[in-house]
């Protein structure tokens, strides 16, 4: 709690020092160009101390963040004519008024710079491999780009005829409003290497997972990332399942995994990897795992599965039971498949598997030969098997996985495990000739995923998570709509009831080090962008944060470490600084062109005049800082609600 504190007073302090450098600026060239100053505040509020020096009058303000400079004949005086004070601001030359105005904000644009060499120098910062990658990390099933066959481990190479640098360009697409998006890139077949080229343009829609805010999509959900188990003291339960620290996991069910997104699809799956024997020749490949009530069975065949549940002493109803959709004669031969009762149902439950590179639907004469990695003899030890939902997991322990790259080579290491040590692999599942390891890949022993509140974690861990479910509840019982309280309450407890590993996992750090010049024009085009779209109407201004916004960015970036925090404050220096320069009468922008107005046109504005031209602009202003901070604060607080 302390901590947090220091931060957000170091966020605040940090944010008024920019302030201060860009009024200092201004204070600087005031008076070498003969200006008077008349005070300097260095905070605002009351002051709580006061001295003068040079003729200028210096205040320490009781808010410790920000200040101004206030220089003579920028206010306006009885009876006298700004122009009419001859070491005012508006008693000089255009030219004069032209570089105190800009100097502020170059001072912040300078900073900027300086900040951005002083990282590049210091080495860069340590960032997630996932903020920089082209790689997809998983694709909405329900997406037309999902139709299409993109998925997961496919590479974007450009969007909207921009090189594509990260996630985070998807992102600001979306916020920016547009309506469709081209995008391009190559699928990719990681078994074989083959690269085959796409080109779409995607209507966006409503991302499901934004809420009220409903940001567009175009069905790429998360960015590819690695998944990296890193725990120094390993529970029981974690040695238990074979995984040692800086395991990588690499592929699961079948599937080469790219993204937890996809493993918490993979683990929820009701699937089951199986080993077939057909003509003599063995493979492997994943069937659905429905209950029984779900199957257009016969009465000849329920009656024998009843015979079997007796034979393993299964409890409970027989339509309770898992079982795969393809009728078996006692030996795990397969007969025929059989059909579900519901048809939706049958569609869903074989999506699982078909995105599958392995899988092959189960023909007449197929023998079943092992469950998971587990032999099996008999379809009653079959269906015994078949109650436990088990999760085959292969590993990458390659010691150099956690050794720290640069950002441009992270995306050709992540595929650095040989395929050819995976096929091996996954191959020989369930054979009696089953290798366990392959270079640095390893077959772990099939893992038993539990519910979140079953899953290892501690009391404080699971005494939180009971109490953001019973927040969560009790927020849905507040909706008035019937159906969609139903709705929401039905996803609750299917959230509850989710399947976890149990284990902690994390994405791979890489250094990010773009020269200063590169990172300048980043920020400065992402500035331009945001400016852009407000004054277009394509960006709301409820994205864009305020002063409240800004100290909670800064805050975080303390928590992260020094290297975050100086790197935002340069970002939000040259923010300050661009924004200063708009054209707009109250900024310094304003100033500039109404001095070079005057230049033009030989004649000075009258007080009356720029007053005129002041006053409806403040009040434009005041009203979008009023509103920016509303959301500012309203984004905060529902993250606790």
């Amino acid at each position: 709690m302390i901590e947090s504190i220091l931060y957000a007073v170091l966020a605040i302090l940090g944010l008024g020092f920019l302030v201060f450098i860009h009024e200092l600026g201004h204070y600087w060239v005031a008076r070498r160009q003969g200006m008077r100053v008349e005070a300097f505040a260095i905070g605002f509020g009351k002051p709580i101390y006061t001295w003068e020096h040079q003729g200028v009058k210096w205040h320490i303000g009781c808010l410790p963040f920000g200040g101004y400079v206030k220089i003579a004949g920028m206010q306006k005086e009885k009876g006298v004519e700004p122009s009419d004070i001859p070491d005012g601001f508006y008693g000089k030359r255009p030219w004069q008024r032209i570089k105190v105005a800009f100097a502020g904000p170059l001072v912040n644009i300078v900073f900027a710079l300086v900040v951005f060499s002083v990282l590049w120098f210091s080495g860069g910062r340590d960032k997630h491999f996932s903020e920089f990658t082209h790689r997809i990390g998983w694709v909405d099933p329900k997406s037309v780009i999902y139709a299409n066959g993109v998925r997961p481990g496919d590479v974007i190479q450009a969007y909207d005829g921009r090189e594509f640098h990260g996630f985070r360009d998807l992102l600001v697409s979306a916020v920016m409003g547009g309506k469709t998006t081209q995008i391009q890139g190559y699928k990719l077949d990681y078994s074989s290497g083959e690269r085959t080229n796409f080109d779409y343009t995607l209507q966006a829609y409503t991302d499901p997972r934004s809420g009220k805010d409903k940001i567009n999509t175009i069905g790429i959900l998360s960015p590819a990332q690695y998944l990296i188990y890193d725990q120094k003291d390993p529970s029981p339960t974690i040695l238990a399942t074979g995984f040692h620290p800086k395991d990588r996991i690499v592929w699961v069910d079948g599937e080469v995994v790219f993204s937890a997104k996809q493993l918490s699809s993979l683990v929820n799956d009701s699937t089951s990897f199986l080993t077939i024997s057909r003509d003599g020749e063995v493979f492997q490949t994943k069937v659905p795992r429905v209950h029984i009530d779900d199957l257009k069975m016969s009465g000849i065949d329920k009656a024998e599965l009843g015979d079997w549940q007796y034979e393993t002493g299964l409890k409970g109803r027989l339509q309770d039971l898992f079982f795969i959709p393809y009728a078996l004669s006692p030996t795990c031969d397969v007969e025929n498949r059989i059909g579900f009762i519901d048809e939706q149902d049958q569609k869903k439950a074989f999506e699982g598997c078909e995105r599958c590179s392995y899988f092959s639907p189960l023909q007449e004469g197929d023998r079943i030969i092992a469950i998971d990695g587990t032999p099996v003899d008999s379809s009653y030890d079959l269906l015994e098997k078949l109650q436990t939902r088990r999760v085959l997991i292969i590993v990458d322990r390659d010691p150099a996985i956690t050794h720290p790259i640069l950002w441009t080579q992270a995306d050709a290491q992540f595929e650095n495990f040989n395929p050819k040590d995976l096929s091996a692999i996954v191959s020989s599942i369930g054979t009696d000739k089953a290798i366990i390891s392959a270079g640095p890949l390893q077959l772990l022993n099939p893992i038993i995923p539990q519910s979140l509140l079953e899953a290892p974690l501690s009391p404080t861990q699971k005494s939180q998570i009971v109490q953001e479910f019973g927040q969560a509840k009790k927020e849905i019982e507040k909706i008035q709509d019937p159906q969609k309280r139903s709705e929401l309450l039905r996803e609750l407890e299917n959230n509850q009831k989710k399947l976890v590993l149990g284990i902690p996992l994390q994405d791979k750090e890489v250094r990010y080090n773009p020269s200063p010049l590169n990172q300048f024009v980043q920020v400065a085009e992402d500035t331009w962008r945001t400016l852009s779209g407000l004054f277009s109407g394509s960006l709301n201004p409820k994205y864009v944060s305020g002063p409240v916004g800004i100290i909670h960015v800064v805050h975080q970036s303390w928590m992260v470490g020094i290297k975050e925090a100086v790197f935002w404050m340069a970002v939000i220096s040259l923010n300050l600084g661009m924004v200063n320069l708009l054209p707009i009468p109250v900024l310094d922008g304003g100033h500039i062109v109404i001095s070079f107005v005057e230049m033009i046109t030989k004649r000075r504005l009258t007080a009356k005049t720029m007053e005129r031209l002041v006053i409806p602009f403040v009040g434009l202003m005041v009203g979008l800082f009023i509103y920016i901070t509303y959301q500012d604060i309203a984004r905060l607080f529902s993250k606790f609600f």
